[in-house]
């Protein structure tokens, strides 16, 4: 084989490993995108799938605090990454795209949602957002933890530190999880027993979660908020039943589901509009 065919065959190969810059789509197609890769590229979402916050009930709190850093950063104003932490199908992931809505009524805002297994091409997703700053995007990753063995946190400090080039000052980033330090207690423990630094063995983990400028929490709801979400489904949907018969079959259904929680209130109810013929609150 000449050196020629060798250096011809290489550059191939480097450039597969390499992909070429993703071209930026027509960003008024939606306001929402998913970021995908091999071939890396920007999709639209025509509908996304969210309800209103006004039917987001039990977290007050958390509701008013992301949504004025949302409209912050929307305005042009220094706003906060923020990390949503907390009990599983308490309206994390619902709440970001409430919100991404609720702020983008006011001023352009899109959201980008980035899965964790593409956390390795987010330097390519941030170049590619930095190249139109004339436009203001919430990066978004739902269900984010690493495992003991997980090299993915070290790309997601470009995002939340962005090494010398810095965050694109266009690009937010918001994440949920169900696990406050991003990674499970029991591992902090073990790698922390079994270090002969016990404080440096997880330092670096744990410390990416203090990254995030906002930490809000979300814990189980209470009988009053679960049957109070409830409600609130039935009167944005305009199905009509009264608070005894609500409440009976919303408890019951609680009980066979062993839980309490907003997405329960939300499926109790799906199987409620279902049964009465009533369309679900868009």
């Amino acid at each position: 084989m000449s050196d020629g065919t060798e250096l011809t065959r290489i550059a191939e190969a480097l450039e597969r490993m390499s992909p070429p810059p993703a071209p930026m789509p027509d960003m008024t197609l939606a306001d929402a995108f998913l970021w995908q890769t091999a071939p890396d590229r920007l999709t639209p979402v025509e509908r996304v799938n969210r309800v209103d916050l006004s039917l987001l009930v039990g977290i007050e709190r958390s509701k008013g605090t992301l949504l004025e850093n949302t409209r912050q950063f929307a305005r042009g104003l220094p706003a906060n990454n923020a990390l949503l932490w907390g009990a599983r199908g308490m309206g994390k992931s619902s709440l970001v795209k409430a919100v991404h809505a609720e702020a983008a009524k006011e001023h352009p805002l899109k959201i980008v949602e980035l899965s964790r297994e593409d956390l390795p091409s987010v330097v390519r997703l941030l170049d590619l957002l930095r190249a139109a700053p004339d436009m203001r995007f919430l990066l978004y990753c739902d269900d984010l933890s690493f495992s003991h063995d997980d090299q993915h946190y070290k790309s997601l400090k470009a995002v939340l530190d962005g090494g010398i080039a810095g965050r694109p000052e266009n690009v937010l980033f918001y994440a949920t999880s169900n696990r406050r330090h991003l990674m499970p207690r029991d591992m902090i423990e073990n790698e922390a027993g079994r270090a002969i630094h016990a404080a440096e063995a997880v330092e670096e983990k744990v410390s990416l979660s203090d990254r995030f400028g906002l930490w809000l929490g979300f814990h189980p709801c209470d009988q009053d908020d679960y049957l109070c979400m409830i409600r609130g489904y039935c009167d944005a949907a305009g199905l009509e039943i009264d608070d005894a018969a609500l409440r009976a079959e919303a408890i019951e259904w609680q009980a066979t589901r062993g839980s309490r929680s907003g997405r329960v209130a939300w499926q109790f109810f799906t199987d409620l509009a279902g049964r009465r013929g009533v369309q679900l609150p868009r």
